[in-house]
């Protein structure tokens, strides 16, 4: 891509080096897995990903999987592109984002955010009900679903601090400058919550309503809101059974499941070497996030949206989607990350609230930093809703940015 040329699209064609897939053969062929211990049952994921699962999945990996092929559908299920834009107090990055519009005239923009260890293949089951819905009285959206940089196709940044504060610009100046949706919504889950919100917090006067599935806040300090804390004390006796079941999850969370948010968010380069360098070390480390944060007991990943996943992150050797951690947890100021969740967004958000989810709080927690106008709470589902239970969101989706408070918030 040219240096000169900033804000003009250029289509995007996904294709992998053939000698990195052979080299991904190699390195397969050449394994070492751990040993169980005799002691742990075995569906027992106490102590990270089952050695029994890892080595089944990359024996396939190595012996049918077929990148080509899903290389291949991906292609022709998504409209992708590349832009190079200006990022104000970063620089120049290219972003990678597909682009699917809608033949309805009513059609919303909406702004689709993933996270991690996921890309924009997140949206792969909802981008087509979204965009063409057979109902003809159904909200119809023109969808836009980039890459966080370092994500899947997505160039990795060159240089230190591109967290969600500078993503956030950037996903704006797609949205604004280079596709012309003067005012927009926006979806995300995991750091795609945080995204979104950063750029709800940056730019109200574009960013007219969000929703999330993901809402990583705590409870407001205790002499600005005595009555939530009470509350929370008090919790066995006055919290609802949905309320009750989301604090277990952020506790289990913090208590067995942060570990890697520990070394990502401080050491990343180093978990890098292992983890960019063999196939089976990033395969153990993603296989256990969709075991512990999807509800298994509802939903499944086939083997080859497995492998698809892993692909994404493994294509740029890991390292890139590890370091956003460092850099996110890196921002300081009112507008860093940590800091944006602790002010109050009046921007309308609406929430689908999935059982399995590790961080979805309290409502009175959540009405301490967001403007909530809508909120559905499902009996299954977890981390990964676009892809657990897309019919779920998709309703969702439809239901909150059809209403009349969006229509009027658009409108403004």
């Amino acid at each position: 891509m040219p240096d000169d040329t900033f804000n003009t699209p250029t289509p995007y064609t996904l294709h992998l080096n053939d000698d990195l897939l052979e080299l991904t053969k190699k390195k397969l062929e050449l394994a070492r897995f751990p040993e169980e211990q005799t002691d742990v049952g075995e569906d027992d994921w106490s102590q990270g990903a089952k050695v029994n699962v890892v080595k089944r999945l990359a024996k396939y990996w190595r012996d049918g999987y077929d990148w080509r092929s899903e290389e291949a559908r991906i292609n022709a299920e998504f409209n992708q592109f590349k832009v190079k834009v200006h990022i104000p107090g970063y620089g120049s990055q290219v972003l990678h984002y597909a682009h699917q519009t809608s033949a309805r005239p009513d059609a919303l923009p909406l702004l689709f955010v993933q996270g991690w260890p996921g890309s924009f293949l997140e949206a792969r089951k909802i981008i087509g009900p979204l965009t063409n819905p057979s109902d003809p009285s159904t909200q119809a959206f023109h969808v836009v679903v980039p890459s966080i940089p370092g994500f899947g196709p997505g160039d990795p940044p060159t240089k230190s601090g591109f967290g969600p504060l500078f993503t956030a610009r950037g996903f704006k100046k797609l949205m604004v400058e280079v596709l012309g949706y003067e005012r927009f919504v926006t979806q995300g889950g995991d750091w795609g919550s945080m995204i979104t919100r950063s750029m709800a917090l940056q730019f109200p006067q574009h960013v007219r309503a969000c929703h999330h599935n993901f809402l990583p806040c705590g409870p407001p300090p205790w002499y600005k809101a005595p009555l939530t804390m009470g509350r929370l004390i008090l919790s066995p006796y006055l919290y609802t059974k949905r309320e009750m079941d989301s604090v277990k999850n952020m506790k289990c969370y913090q208590k067995e499941q942060n570990g890697y948010l520990r070394v990502q968010s401080t050491r990343p380069q180093s978990l890098g070497f292992g983890l960019g360098d063999s196939p089976i070390g990033l395969l153990g480390w993603l296989v256990e996030k969709f075991h512990e944060w999807m509800d298994v007991a509802n939903y499944e990943m086939p083997d080859d949206e497995v492998l698809t996943f892993v692909m994404m992150h493994w294509m740029q050797g890991a390292t890139p989607g590890l370091r956003y951690y460092k850099m996110a947890y890196s921002e300081e100021g009112e507008l860093g990350m940590k800091a944006s969740f602790t002010r109050y967004l009046d921007t309308p958000i609406g929430l689908s609230h999935f059982p399995k989810e590790i961080a979805l709080p309290p409502y009175d927690w959540v009405a301490w930093v967001a403007n909530e106008q809508f909120r559905r709470e499902h009996d299954r589902g977890g981390h990964f809703a676009a892809v657990e239970c897309p019919e779920l969101l998709v309703q969702d989706l439809r239901d909150w940015f059809s209403s009349e408070i969006v229509g009027k918030a658009m409108k403004d």
